[in-house]
C-alpha cells in the first residue's frame, strides 16, 4: 500500500487529500467519503459564522470517524471562526492566503495539526518558521485561487529543499496516478487533488459545473482576475466559458464590486440563500439557480485528465492501485 510519513503524521491510510473547494463545494459528504476511503478530506469553511462552523464539523463526525480538515482563507475568515474549529478539535486546520502564525500555537495546544498552502518558496519558508506541520506547494496549474506563478514541477522540489524536514504536499495539475507518482518523485509526501474530486457525486457543485469540467480539456482554463467579487485582487483559474471569453482583457471590470452589479442568480453561502452578482468569486453550489454558466466555474488544467463523474471512493481506489502498478513498472527499468 502507498504510504508516506504524511500518513503517520495525520493518521490517514493514503497520502491523498481532497482540496477545500469552496466556499462549500467540498461538502461534509465528500470529506467523509474521502476519509472513509483512506485519504484526507478538507471541508470548505463556507463563510460560516462560528455556530455553523461547529455544526459543519459535527456533521462530518456523524459521517466518519476518520481524520479530516477544515479550511480557512485567512483574509476572509474572522479569528472567532478559526477559534471555533480549534475548540472543536477538528484534526487538521488548513489555511491559505495569509500568515498562519497566530493559529499554530493554539491549534497545537488542542492537538490540532496545521496545514498551510503556499505558492512560493518565500511563503513556504515563512510557514515553516511559524511551525506548521505540513506545507502544501500549489503550482499555477491549480484550479481556483492561485497564490503563485510557478508550475508544480518546479515549485515542489524547490519548496521541499527549502523547508526540510517539514513535509510538503504537492497541489496543482494532479488528477491521476501518474501525477501522484511524479509528485512523490519530486520529494512531496502527498498530493492534493481538487478538480478530480469536483467531478464526484459527493461534491456539492452544480450539475452544469460538473458537466463542463468533464467536457473540458487542458486548454479550456484561464488564469484571470475576472471573478473578483467578494475576494478582490486574487488571481484564480477558471473554465473558459462564453462569459469569460467575453470579458477577457477587461478583467478590471470584475474587480469593481459595484453595489448595483447585475444579479444573475442565487446560491447558498454561510447557511443562507444569497444573490449572485456578476463576477462573484464563489463557484455555484448544487442548489444554485439562474445563469449558472456565467458564474465562477473554477477548475485546474487537470480537467483534461477528468474522464467522468465517479464516486470519491472509486477515485481513491484507482489512484492507489495505479500508483502501485506504475512504481512496479518503474522499478523494472533499473538494471544491475
Amino acid at each position: 500500500m502507498l504510504r508516506t510519513r504524511l500518513c503517520d503524521l495525520l493518521g490517514i491510510e493514503l497520502p491523498i487529500i481532497a482540496a477545500p473547494m469552496g466556499p462549500s463545494i467540498t461538502s461534509p459528504e465528500l470529506v467523509a467519503a474521502v476519509g472513509n476511503a483512506g485519504g484526507l478530506g478538507i471541508v470548505s469553511f463556507g463563510a460560516n459564522p462560528p455556530p455553523l462552523v461547529r455544526r459543519l464539523i459535527r456533521r462530518v463526525r456523524e459521517l466518519t470517524d476518520r481524520p479530516f480538515g477544515v479550511n480557512f482563507i485567512l483574509p476572509l475568515a474572522a479569528p472567532e471562526q478559526v477559534a471555533a474549529c480549534i475548540e472543536e478539535r477538528a484534526p487538521v486546520l488548513s489555511t491559505f492566503w495569509g500568515d498562519p502564525a497566530p493559529y499554530v500555537e493554539p491549534a497545537h495546544a488542542a492537538g490540532v495539526k496545521v496545514l498551510h498552502q503556499v505558492g512560493s518558496v518565500a511563503a513556504a519558508r515563512q510557514a515553516a518558521r511559524a511551525g506548521v506541520d505540513v506545507i502544501v506547494a500549489q503550482g499555477v496549474e491549480a484550479g481556483g485561487h492561485v497564490a503563485g506563478q510557478v508550475a508544480t514541477m518546479v515549485l515542489v522540489p524547490r519548496v521541499v529543499d527549502a523547508v526540510a524536514p517539514t513535509p510538503v504536499v504537492a497541489a496543482g495539475g494532479i488528477a491521476d496516478a501518474r501525477g501522484v507518482v511524479a509528485a512523490l518523485a519530486l520529494g512531496a509526501d502527498g498530493v492534493v487533488l481538487g478538480t478530480r474530486f469536483l467531478a464526484t457525486p459527493e461534491a456539492a457543485a452544480h450539475s452544469l459545473y460538473k458537466e463542463k469540467v468533464v467536457a473540458a480539456t487542458e486548454e479550456d482554463t484561464v488564469l484571470t482576475m475576472l471573478f473578483g467579487g467578494g475576494w478582490p485582487n486574487a488571481p484564480h483559474r477558471a473554465l473558459r466559458t462564453p462569459f469569460v471569453e467575453q470579458w477577457l482583457g477587461k478583467e478590471a471590470r470584475g474587480q469593481e464590486q459595484r453595489a448595483d452589479e447585475a444579479v444573475i442568480g442565487e446560491a447558498s453561502l454561510g447557511g443562507q440563500r444569497v444573490p449572485v452578482p456578476r463576477f462573484w468569486a464563489a463557484p455555484p453550489t448544487a442548489d444554485a439557480s439562474g445563469d449558472v454558466g456565467s458564474m465562477s466555474l473554477l477548475a485546474g488544467q487537470s480537467v483534461g485528465l477528468v474522464g467522468g463523474i465517479k464516486p470519491a471512493v472509486d477515485v481513491i481506489r484507482e489512484l492507489a492501485e495505479d500508483v502501485e502498478r506504475i512504481v512496479r513498472r518503474l522499478g523494472g527499468l533499473i538494471r544491475s
